[in-house]
């Protein structure tokens, strides 16, 4: 994946910038402002009502922030269950995870959430909480496999369409739509127009939707 070094965004809390791709893993406007509007408000926040349950599947790991965005809701709602697969084909070296700051941006209980998310066991599911478990897997979207119907909703979270183009092929995004729940939702920070076209392709109801700080749009899909 080429030198990545740790950089600071607009908002104070850390991403990557991969030197090969010469991509950031999160907008320069605000690594955790990003994911809590992408993923969490514009994403669970609008699949969870009416349901005790959420099965999460994420395609790109990355540092993790989305996952402690997702333990931080667990710990606000502990009457809910929360099932999480995240796929990371290749994971971070363990000196780039301490370099991270989030949690001198999250609250306290958070800190060791965070270290166990990148020290526990790939390919097993872990109950990081008792209302939370986390399965990582080291594997790239098109390898793996689940049963159709399985997530309530999905983070596209991988890198953008011209660095990681085979991420974004159509093949990947009929696999996503059939293990998408029925009224299940893909969201990502995308809002290429080739994206939208080959969501709806496969079968996806596609709205764009207003982006994060710095982005005028982004893409949601909702399986009716």
């Amino acid at each position: 994946m080429g030198n990545i070094k740790i950089i600071e965004t607009s908002d104070g809390s850390s991403s990557l910038f991969n030197e090969q791709l010469n991509e950031t893993y999160h907008s320069n406007h605000g690594a955790l402002t990003e994911s809590r509007y992408v993923f969490i408000k514009s994403g669970w926040e609008d699949v969870k009502d009416g349901k005790d349950k959420t099965s999460i599947l994420e395609v790109g790991m990355g540092t993790g922030l989305n996952v402690i965005l997702m333990i931080e809701q667990a710990l606000k709602n502990p009457d809910h269950t929360f099932s999480m697969i995240t796929l990371e084909p290749f994971p971070l070296k363990e000196e780039l995870i301490e370099g991270l700051n989030y949690t001198d941006l999250l609250e306290d209980e958070l800190t060791s959430y965070f270290k166990t998310v990148h020290s526990c066991e790939w390919e097993k599911g872990i109950a990081i909480l008792p209302n939370f478990t986390l399965t990582k897997k080291k594997a790239t979207l098109q390898e793996f496999e689940a049963e159709e119907n399985t997530f309530d909703v999905i983070f596209f979270d991988a890198f953008a369409p011209n660095k990681q183009p085979e991420v974004w092929y159509v093949e990947n995004l009929t696999k996503c739509f059939a293990v998408n729940k029925k009224d299940g939702l893909f969201v990502t920070y995308c809002a290429k127009g080739q994206l939208r076209r080959d969501l709806v392709s496969v079968g996806y109801e596609v709205e764009r939707y207003p982006g994060p700080p710095g982005k005028r749009e982004m893409l949601r899909g909702w399986k009716k």
